[in-house]
């Protein structure tokens, strides 16, 4: 997995989800704490591709909450986590989805539609709050317009 092939917000939300696994004290970052970081962000945009996907995205930070506050917590790890096996095989999976788009660069709304064939937690809370997979993949090319990463640069990409 290469991160320097994230576009800059999406290399963000990873950076804000360590944190909430630190702030947790969770041993990993999981798929949870990725999703909830980019909801979290208003200026990611995925918040507002959740909802014109037919997403009930309050209800779906609520229970990505929820999800975080039961994860297992290790004490005395001195804040030192690492990425889960499970968000490492979604971000596979989402660099996967961005090449099939010919993307240069892989962003934050391929991991949502990455994210929708998730059979984890974070995959069954975007489900049970009304995201799936077609209606994300329209909202996606509407807000893309058909356009790809191909152009541009991660720093440029930094809105998605």
């Amino acid at each position: 997995m290469r991160f320097d092939k994230f576009t800059t917000k999406l290399q963000q939300a990873l950076s804000d989800a360590q944190s909430l696994a630190v702030g947790g004290d969770n041993q990993f970052i999981e798929p949870v704490h990725l999703l909830l970081a980019l909801l979290n962000d208003a200026d990611s945009g995925a918040g507002s591709l959740l909802s014109r996907a037919g997403g009930n995205v309050a209800a779906l930070k609520t229970a990505l909450s929820d999800a975080v506050a039961r994860l297992p917590k290790v004490e005395g790890h001195g804040g030192e986590v690492q990425i889960g096996r499970d968000l490492t095989n979604l971000l596979n999976l989402t660099d996967k989805e961005a090449q099939k788009r010919g993307d240069q660069f892989i962003a934050s709304e391929m991991f949502l539609l990455a994210l929708t064939g998730d059979k984890g937690e974070a995959g069954r809370l975007l489900k049970t709050h009304g995201v799936s997979p077609a209606p994300l993949e329209q909202a996606i090319s509407a807000v893309r317009g058909g356009a790809s990463w191909r152009a541009q640069s991660p720093k440029a990409s930094a809105r998605r």
